[in-house]
């Protein structure tokens, strides 16, 4: 059952049987509490795939939904830097402030990527904690999902075992699935890639895509016409075989980057929600296989 929040958010769960009101930051986060809680829990789903979530605005409806939040589940590694101390600070809900059992940071449970060396604001939108984007590998979100798991007991004692049980169920099938990706995911391996934004380090970290380039010349930065004309004197050096962005980045820039370059362009979910696929983690991470592999079979122009 969902139900659709005033303010574009997502509800998922069942309100009468609920022992928990979760407030997601992000849906890859809500799609694993409502995996882990099922109707245990009312998610909502602060974001979505559509949005770019380095800038959300703070609404009246998403300070009401923090406000009556038993657990606060977020990513972290100052991801949510723009808008969520905001919430913190504004939403008076003493359960959900950090250190307490009910604020939940998922980075801090996976080893991150990208730490930079020099922290230089001129350097575009760079994460002083590391990559952010840590959901793009599977094998971290079965490490968090663990985690996840041990607080939604400890919030709700009562129901422990049933979180366990799902938990387990979980685990084993995505464990397995694993498995499948990456067996599927071999012909990917060394392939030659730009991304819009770098926001898929750990995608190609685990699949072994090779990131020649990305269309933003800082993170956070819009593409420039100088930028992309290095881009593709590059492409004829060190040419990629897809050009990669997520359904929130403008497809101005790859789409036109792409037909100069002849090489597919490849719209991955990035998150649940992202693509009509990927309503769940497991549709997810189907579709972003099905999609790369795809790109690899496209003719090249």
């Amino acid at each position: 059952m969902l139900l659709v929040a005033a303010s574009g958010g997502v509800m998922s769960g069942s309100p009468v049987h609920a022992a928990l009101n979760v407030f997601a930051c992000e849906p890859e986060w809500g799609a694993l509490v409502q995996a882990l809680a099922g109707d245990k829990a009312v998610v909502y789903n602060a974001t979505t795939a559509f949005q770019d979530v380095h800038r959300i605005q703070v609404k009246p409806s998403l300070l009401a939904a923090f406000r009556r939040a038993d657990l606060a589940v977020c990513t972290g590694a100052d991801l949510e830097i723009g808008w969520l101390p905001v919430l913190l600070a504004e939403a008076g809900n003493a359960k959900v402030q950090p250190g307490k059992p009910g604020y939940f940071e998922a980075s801090k449970y996976v080893v991150l990527r990208g730490v930079p060396a020099v922290v230089d604001r001129s350097l575009g939108d760079q994460h002083p904690a590391g990559d952010p984007h840590i959901h793009l590998d599977p094998r971290n979100v079965l490490k968090i999902g663990e985690a996840l798991v041990q607080r939604l007991a400890a919030l709700d004692p009562a129901n422990a075992a049933f979180y366990q049980s799902r938990y387990r169920d979980f685990a084993s099938r995505w464990q397995s699935a694993i498995q499948r990706w990456e067996a599927l995911a071999a012909p990917l391996k060394g392939m030659p890639v730009i991304v819009h934004h770098k926001g898929f380090t750990y995608l190609s970290a685990w699949l072994g895509l090779n990131e020649v380039g990305a269309l933003e010349p800082k993170p956070g930065i819009e593409p420039s016409a100088s930028h992309l004309a290095q881009l593709l004197e590059n492409q004829k050096r060190q040419p990629a075989r897809m050009v990669i962005r997520a359904p929130y980045n403008s497809p101005t820039a790859s789409e036109w980057f792409a037909r100069q370059a002849g090489i597919p362009h490849v719209v991955l979910p990035y998150t649940v929600g992202g693509s009509e696929q990927a309503q769940d983690l497991f549709g997810l991470f189907d579709d972003t296989l099905q999609k790369l592999l795809s790109g690899v079979k496209a003719p090249q122009g």
